[in-house]
């Protein structure tokens, strides 16, 4: 007897669980398609950010990244949707470096509403000395993203590509130094002439 109360139990555990995920949609499986049609990505923004800065000597490593928002352009909520950026260097084969996040989780994107910003950072970028090193810096590569989206076991979508802008999210602290004390003109034209190159990986 107590053999076929616990099965009974079994049974109806399970029957509640498969209940439980058929109204949350966890065991809905979504097309690529699905996916794609349901996802507008809005406000977006590249650049570079620090990874890694010692001031002396100087060593400043940025990565690319890219932030953005998801726009809910279906008729149901959005939840539990997956993100990957590729990021590479223009004419490239071989990723610079890439980013997973799973972005979109309990709380879904209602219909015709924005999530908050996201943002991914490349986990590998480029190795310089300063700030000035990598602006208007002729061996700073041009570099470009890739984003993917996935979902409840989809496959991966690729939801658009963008160039990363030069744009450095990044300042150094300020010189400790006499007030007002001029910075070293030959200094910073020393660094714009520096070599930058690919973070060893």
């Amino acid at each position: 007897m107590k053999r076929w109360l616990f099965i009974l139990m079994v049974i109806a555990i399970a029957v509640v669980m498969v209940y439980i995920f058929e109204k949350t949609g966890l065991w809905k499986t979504v097309s690529p398609e699905e996916l794609k049609n349901s996802i507008e990505i809005v406000d977006v923004e590249t650049k570079w950010v620090k990874k890694y800065y010692q001031p002396w000597p100087p060593k400043l490593i940025l990565v690319p990244a890219i932030s953005f928002r998801v726009k809910n352009i279906s008729d149901k909520p959005l939840r539990y949707i997956n993100f990957n950026a590729n990021f590479r260097f223009k004419d490239d084969y071989e990723n610079l470096g890439d980013c997973f996040l799973a972005a979109i989780r309990n709380d879904p994107v209602l219909p015709g509403q924005t999530s908050d910003v996201i943002t991914l950072k490349s986990n590998y970028g480029v190795e310089g000395k300063t700030k000035a090193s990598f602006q208007n810096n002729p061996y700073w590569k041009t570099v470009f993203v890739k984003l993917f989206a996935q979902s409840k076991g989809s496959q991966y979508v690729l939801l658009g590509e963008w160039e990363v802008s030069k744009k450095i999210e990044f300042e150094e602290p300020e010189p400790v130094g006499l007030p007002g004390e001029k910075k070293d003109q030959s200094k910073t034209k020393e660094d714009k002439k520096s070599t930058i190159k690919p973070e060893k990986k």
